[in-house]
């Protein structure tokens, strides 16, 4: 049973059902099957709980306390071409309500040269974004670097 002095704060319920798919999609990958309430089990048990239903009363429907979740998967535009992405890092500006600082890990390299004699590839980006998913960081022709899409 989970300890009550215990200091980490729950994910919230949609992030615990992103996990459980997640580990279902590994050990697929690995050949091995599993349904989705054992990995729902399975999750509540790497947080110390007995089973699901204890963990889900002990998170409830409560939001996510922020919009970007580490390991959440994004898309959007990266100096004006489409991507999809994992994040890798998320952080909370305190000195600036609503923005976060961000790394993706983009699922294919983006070109950030557009000179058809050169090209610099570039998978791992670090930004800053606002409360609308834009860097206020922009191209030459006033595009944001970094445009998530909901």
């Amino acid at each position: 049973m989970r300890s009550s002095t215990s200091s980490s704060p729950l994910p919230c319920l949609d992030a615990l059902k992103a996990q459980a798919k997640r580990l279902r999609l590994s050990l697929a990958a690995r050949g091995t099957e599993m349904s989705h309430s054992r990995a729902l089990e399975a999750i509540a048990e790497q947080y110390g709980f007995r089973d699901w239903n204890t963990l889900h009363a002990a998170v409830g429907n409560r939001p996510a306390l922020d919009p970007y979740q580490l390991g959440a998967r994004v898309r959007g535009y990266y100096l004006g071409q489409p991507f999809e992405a994992k994040l890798l890092g998320v952080q909370a500006l305190t000195a600036r309500e609503g923005h976060y600082r961000l790394t993706l890990d983009l699922d294919e390299p983006v070109d950030v040269v557009t000179f058809e004699s050169f090209s610099a590839f570039r998978k791992r980006v670090h930004c800053t974004i606002d409360g609308s998913g834009r860097t206020a960081a922009k191209t030459s022709d006033g595009r944001p670097h970094v445009e998530l899409l909901w």
